[in-house]
């Protein structure tokens, strides 16, 4: 928004910034050159007080004029870089709630601020949320209570302090609450004020600290009507207010409103305000919305990205419609699937319907999305969370509906895309999916308008109710689960740079350019970016075909998705298993520090039986520890923290899907090791390749094949052979103490390397590449040495 005060003319109060006045830095300075006022209402002045960085609202006599500007250095909090933004999303947020006890993260506690002018009803609400929700979970605060509760005088004694001591006692108040929602695992909830009206020196005074904007991780703002706030002042006799017009309440309220959702949006505070169109409605909204700030952070968002996109009929099989695919298409909606850009277009109907008051905005521009995703939080976790309370503030959810209906019926989907979604429905190794950052709803309505509804499922948000927001890390991250976790070779089509991290992720990216008045400015140089990183060779769709290319055809080949050839393409059988990708292969620690560490026991001739079986097993933990996550990934699982509540914890991918079969009996003490790693893989002996039996790959993604040493390779390549003769599918990885350089070197000698080049590959792990072709025998084979038998060899 404009910095400037509004224009008013009629008596209204203007923002003019005294130069002197440093708005976070706590100084008294500023403060003492103006009159304190003598009607303040102060009365019951809640956490969020600075006199001596109050914003002074000057009663403006005559004609219009130009205010000053805020100073350049009044920063209400730290500003932090779109990256930084993005970086410490999960840290501002909850952790997920997981169990009967909140979840919190320690350091960064869930503290929610609730505001509005005196007698919109926090109080009343608050004892109301209280008696809803109990106070297992949550805790309620006056913002004025806590701060009584610091001075043996209570309020009164507050009321004497100077300025200085009044800031101090307030931070103390946010502080005090901040660290006991830590110590409790508890969301704090704060009635509190932020700025208060003087009738003396007609100036609005700001009573909101560093310590506040630091501390609240959510701000609800209740926007009772001036009227409604009026009679109530009139009617509470238990307390002492000045009389006020309901045009000076209202312009207090949209005043104070506009300031507040400025220094949140600063702050990286989420902020809503709510409408008292009916009492019930508004605590029952309220209540949904703290439910939803109680658990909500990064993390726990994308699992819930992720459970709809196992809800889709993935998790067996994928049988949306009884299909068992091979081949995904993830699209991105806006600007891909057709033209229109549907964020914008909501609030072009909601204007035109006269659904919205344009002054309620903030900033100059129409679209409220926009001025969000220009501000420094960028296309973070937390900026789309705020374009979700955006549409909550603005619609309830019979005017949302009616304006989702009202914006389908206005995009037309490029008929290129209809008949691409059209073949994936033919076929039966296809399947599409549509990921969009904007509104879930209406893309939903646009492909049940097309007939595709059936068949093609949305993963997007817009509503608290869809629990979560898709971000570009989640488009990505699904699209990883897809080839992960599922098999599924995954074609990805998208337009922005929101889509390029997805775009990265797939087997094959589409980039789809469309007319240059409407396709990303920005999307030139973030692809080119990304392109001349590597590993990245998308291709380029033109809707309409008279679209003028992105780059050079050479660089971001041209393809037509109506061909009969990219239809082949996309339809074609292809193994489940996602390839992985050639440098990741062979993956070795040789001459890492820690290696030559442990090294040592496994070469020293004077160790042998139960200590080197012990080393061999060291170094097993190694190999899963350190290189065996790099080659299979890793995952996510809760798990009990040593304060009491869930969080994540990591482990090998599909652990319980593994087995590992120490080959003997070399690599038994090995094996082991990498079994302390892996406790829930399943363990197997085997001498032979028969030991490994069809029933032992039922249902696995991986088998680690263990042994201590690997000289030419041809045993390990019999094993992959037989197990491959069961399961044509399972990933295989060799892992091994020492592998001769030439079993996985390119040539006639390179086993291991033809391994890797078949169909499906084999990964290969190994503690050391030697170049040393001895073999040992007696006293120098490694299993002798392993188990004391050198006497007997």
């Amino acid at each position: 928004m404009c910095e400037n005060a509004h224009q008013g003319s009629h008596g209204r109060p203007q923002l003019v910034q005294p130069e002197s006045e440093c708005l976070l830095s706590g100084s008294s300075e500023a403060y003492n050159h103006r009159e304190r006022p003598s009607q303040t209402e102060t009365g019951r002045e809640g956490t969020g007080g600075n006199g001596q960085t109050s914003i002074c609202w000057r009663h403006r006599q005559g004609k219009d004029r130009d205010v000053k500007r805020i100073l350049s250095s009044f920063q209400l909090a730290t500003v932090v870089s779109k990256q930084q933004q993005s970086d410490i999303d999960a840290d501002t947020m909850a952790t997920p709630y997981s169990g009967p006890k909140n979840s919190l993260q320690a350091s960064k506690p869930v503290v929610v601020g609730v505001y509005g002018i005196p007698g919109c009803g926090k109080s009343s609400m608050l004892v109301e949320l209280k008696n809803r929700l109990g106070e297992e979970q949550f805790s309620f605060h006056e913002g004025s209570q806590a701060i009584a509760s610091l001075l043996p005088g209570g309020l009164a004694a507050f009321h004497q302090a100077s300025q200085d001591e009044k800031a101090r006692y307030r931070e103390l108040a946010i502080n005090a609450i901040a660290n006991e929602a830590t110590k409790n695992q508890k969301v704090a909830v704060v009635a509190g004020h932020f700025m208060f009206w003087s009738e003396k020196d007609q100036q609005y005074h700001r009573v909101c600290t560093k310590a506040d904007l630091e501390t609240y991780t959510h701000v609800i703002y209740f926007d009772t009507a001036a009227d409604i706030v009026s009679l109530r002042r009139q009617d509470d006799k238990g307390r002492e207010r000045p009389t006020m017009t309901p045009a000076r309440l209202d312009d207090w309220a949209k005043t104070e409103k506009r300031e507040l959702q400025r220094l949140c949006r600063s702050s990286g505070i989420l902020f809503i305000a709510l409408s008292e169109a009916e009492r019930g409605a508004l605590s029952v909204r309220t209540i949904n919305l703290l439910l939803d700030f109680q658990h909500h952070c990064s993390q726990h968002n994308l699992r819930l990205a992720q459970n709809r996109l196992d809800s889709i009929s993935l998790r067996s099989g994928f049988t949306m419609d009884c299909k068992q695919p091979c081949t995904m298409l993830v699209l991105d909606a806006d600007k891909t699937l057709a033209t229109q850009d549907t964020g914008k277009l909501f609030w072009e109907v909601m204007l035109k319907k006269n659904l919205l008051d344009p002054s309620s905005l903030e900033g100059k521009c129409e679209d409220p999305l926009t001025t969000l995703f220009s501000s420094q939080l960028g296309y973070s976790y937390t900026a789309f969370r705020q374009a979700t309370l955006l549409y909550e503030q603005y619609s309830d959810e019979q005017v949302f509906e009616g304006v989702c209906r009202n914006i389908a019926s206005l995009v037309k989907m490029h008929p290129a895309m209809v008949s691409l979604l059209q073949t994936a429905e033919r076929k039966r190794n296809v399947s599409a999916v549509v990921v969009t950052c904007g509104l879930r709803r209406v893309w939903e309505i646009v492909l049940a308008n097309h007939g595709l509804m059936g068949t093609v499922k949305v993963i997007g948000g817009g509503r608290i109710s869809d629990g979560f927001v898709v971000t570009a890390q989640v488009k990505a991250s699904l699209v990883e689960r897809l080839q992960n976790m599922y098999g599924l070779y995954v074609w990805a089509f998208g337009d922005s740079p929101l889509d390029i991290p997805m775009l990265r992720a797939a087997d094959e990216a589409i980039v789809v350019v469309g007319e240059q008045y409407v396709r990303s400015r920005s999307m030139e140089t973030h692809l080119l970016q990304a392109i001349d990183s590597g590993n990245f060779c998308p291709r380029q769709v033109l809707l309409p075909e008279t679209a003028a290319p992105r780059q050079d055809v050479e660089r971001l080949p041209l393809v037509n998705i109506e061909s009969s050839e990219f239809l082949f393409e996309i339809s074609r059988q292809r193994d489940h298993r996602r390839q992985p990708t050639a440098e990741h292969h062979i993956v070795h620690a040789t001459g890492r520090a820690a290696a030559k560490l442990l090294t040592t026991a496994t070469r020293d001739a004077r160790v042998s039986g139960p200590a080197l079986r012990e080393a061999h097993r060291l170094v097993g933990r190694y190999l899963a520890t350190e290189l065996l996550p790099d080659v299979v990934g890793t995952e996510e699982y809760e798990i009990p923290h040593v304060q009491g509540h869930q969080t994540l914890g990591h482990r090998v991918k599909n652990e319980k899907k593994t087995a590992i079969v120490a080959l003997m009996r070399g690599g038994e003490p090995m094996a082991f090791g990498i079994s302390d790693v892996l406790p829930l893989a399943i363990f197997l002996h085997a001498k032979r390749p028969e030991d490994v039996e069809a029933r032992h790959l039922l249902g696995l993604e991986t088998v680690l094949l263990v042994d201590s040493v690997v000289n030419t390779g041809k045993s390990i390549v019999e094993f992959v052979r037989h197990i491959r003769g069961l399961n044509s599918r399972v990933g295989i990885v060799v892992m091994a103490g020492v592998i001769q350089a030439k079993a996985v070197a390119a040539g006639p000698e390179g086993v291991l390397h033809q391994l890797h080049q078949g169909e499906p590959k084999v990964d290969v792990v190994a503690f050391r590449l030697s170049d040393n072709k001895f073999t040992g025998k007696g006293v120098t084979d490694t299993g002798a040495r392993l188990f004391n038998t050198t006497e007997l060899e």
